[in-house]
């Protein structure tokens, strides 16, 4: 019998405890609808890295609000490359590479093997190439000893966006 009491007593505690939680989840305020994707300040890697990088970093400038930086990376060792993360307005993913690694195998392995089409975008006063892939789509503008890829799952449009938002500075 007295068995039973312990099994009897261990059920009843654990009914007590999934009731508890059940209140707790009913009574504390959660909002499932909540965006996930958490924003990120990206001044202070920028400012690093353009003391850093051999090459004229670019950041945007003047962007509405509704872009949202959500990751940021300067990686010296990995061929001086900056690596700025945005959401835009549409929820779409865009991301700003450079490296002093120009070659194509660089600009595959950023865009998600996207290829050149042959075609360019103009984007202020600069003709950039368009990439067009299965995942990523790219515009790529390559210069003396680095390469600038905006890229992502968003439409050229808002990659064009992006790319004439980009301020370039280098040692500040």
């Amino acid at each position: 019998m007295k068995g039973k009491q312990t099994v009897w007593d261990m059920v009843r505690s654990l009914a007590v405890i999934g009731i508890v939680v059940g209140g707790i989840y009913l009574f504390i305020p959660h909002d499932e609808d909540a965006d996930p994707t958490h924003a990120v300040d990206y001044r202070v890697e920028t400012l690093t890295a353009r003391r850093a990088a051999p090459y004229p970093v670019a950041a945007p400038v003047g962007l509405p609000e509704q872009w949202r930086a959500t990751s940021v990376a300067f990686e010296r060792k990995n061929a001086n490359a900056w690596h700025l993360g945005f959401q835009d307005p549409d929820r779409q993913y865009v991301a700003v590479e450079q490296s002093s690694d120009t070659s194509a195998k660089y600009v595959g392995s950023v865009t998600q093997r996207a290829k050149p089409t042959g075609r360019t975008q103009q984007v202020g006063d600069a003709a950039w190439e368009r990439w067009d892939g299965e995942k990523y789509d790219a515009l790529v503008k390559q210069e003396q000893g680095h390469v600038t890829v905006v890229t992502g799952t968003a439409s050229f449009e808002q990659l064009g966006a992006m790319a004439a938002a980009l301020e370039f500075k280098q040692g500040q």
